[in-house]
């Protein structure tokens, strides 16, 4: 068999690649029906035994069946060596004109998960606020509207200030490499212009709130700014992130016609809303910390995850119970009914729960995901919660929650001056 096997394949062999075409030649249709790894012995096995039988074959003949030696399959590189950039092809991006693609990456359009974590801090001092002044529905609906585009704008100012910061340390980081600056995309000159634009469009949606706003907003920009230099100079930098993603709990009440320093029992409540919404923020970056865990401890940027990297579940475990505990001593303080802690304060500690239990924190992707949609999880059920409060308050004082908008303005506008 092995004789006959290789006369066929050597008068054949010119024509092997469209050998089920040719006909008279079973017992090469047959060998090429083989596995591959079968193929591979035989053939090898052929070779050698006719190598013995006809040691005097010439040269170039020899050379001829050399070449025809079976190799088996190489298996391609792994998709994380390919380092060429590759222009989006789905999403919202991919609509987009080329030359914008490089800005709208820039402002992360394409992952609005941190756009939503730095909005629901708003959300739910809005949310709060509007139990606690008796605020009309459509003016709930307008300022939770302003504050969702601000949040928008104002992201994409941090993620850029940050690449700018970060430019010669994000090409030495796999996930962070192709970032529009770090390929070069966008040149720093380019991405300080485009701040500036942001800043100056957050201005102008700033001035649309009540005036007390634009003071309670503006000490922002600082903790925006400097959050990346933490990074360098403490294994906390998340604890500087969760003080800037979590202003907007200053925010709700100011915009609702709070004055807070004149309220101290407003002021009791958005103080523990903001120390929750900072333990929140811990909680989830220091998840995504682990996303970058390997790169992060090779260039030698900090972060909370390599500080506790073998305790972070605990860790993570104790900022929950610290979100929970404040989140409920801001519904005591602004004097939230039971609807509120059993849907807000009983969402937050399940769904974190549920997070903590189930994220694998070695497996990037797994990180990725709990953080993605965390943020819907948890920030999702804390607004139902406030929202439902407030629902729940406007019935027990029976249409007030239906005050037309223009009238409530007016009382704002009243107390204001």
């Amino acid at each position: 068999m092995i004789e006959m096997t290789f006369t066929h394949v050597s008068k054949a062999s010119s024509r092997c690649k469209r050998c089920a075409s040719v006909q008279g030649f079973a017992p090469l249709r047959r060998f090429h029906s083989l596995p591959n790894s079968s193929r591979f012995f035989l053939y090898n096995t052929v070779l050698a035994r006719k190598a013995t039988l006809q040691p005097a074959v010439s040269c170039q003949r020899r050379a001829f069946h050399e070449s025809q030696t079976l190799i088996p399959p190489q298996k391609p590189p792994p998709a994380a060596e390919i380092t060429l950039y590759q222009p989006p092809i789905t999403g919202l991006i991919s609509y987009l004109p080329r030359s914008w693609i490089p800005y709208a990456e820039l402002i992360r359009l394409d992952k609005p998960a941190g756009t939503y974590y730095l909005f629901f801090p708003c959300l739910f001092s809005t949310l709060l606020a509007a139990s606690y002044t008796h605020a009309p529905l459509l003016a709930v609906v307008e300022t939770s509207a302003l504050f969702f585009t601000g949040a928008l704008i104002m992201r994409g100012a941090g993620c850029t200030i940050n690449d700018l910061w970060d430019r010669n340390l994000d090409p030495l980081v796999s996930r962070t490499k192709l970032r529009p600056i770090a390929r070069r995309a966008v040149t720093p000159f380019q991405a300080l212009t485009f701040t500036g634009f942001q800043l100056l469009a957050g201005l102008g949606l700033l001035l649309q709130f009540p005036k007390s706003c634009l003071y309670y907003g503006i000490p922002s920009l600082l903790l925006v700014a400097t959050y990346p230099l933490a990074k360098r100079v403490t294994h906390y930098p998340q604890f500087v992130l969760g003080l800037a993603f979590s202003w907007g709990a200053f925010m709700g009440f100011p915009a609702l016609g709070v004055d807070l320093l004149s309220d101290p029992t407003a002021l009791k409540a958005v103080a523990a809303l903001y120390a929750s919404c900072v333990s929140w923020t811990v909680l989830y970056d220091m998840i995504y910390a682990h996303m970058d865990i390997k790169d992060d401890a090779k260039v030698g940027i900090k972060s909370i995850a390599l500080r506790h990297e073998k305790e972070t579940k605990a860790v993570l475990s104790g900022l929950a119970v610290a979100q929970t505990g404040l989140l409920a001593a801001a519904g005591m303080a602004s004097g939230a009914g039971p609807v509120f802690f059993v849907g807000g304060c009983g969402s937050a500690a399940a769904t974190l729960g549920l997070m903590i239990s189930k994220v694998r924190l070695k497996e990037v992707g797994n990180c990725w995901w709990w953080f993605k949609y965390g943020a819907w999880f948890t920030g999702g059920g804390i607004s139902a919660g406030l929202f439902a409060e407030y629902l729940a308050q406007g019935n027990q004082r029976g249409d007030e929650v239906a005050v037309p908008l223009s009238a409530w303005k007016e009382f704002v506008l009243d107390n204001r001056s």
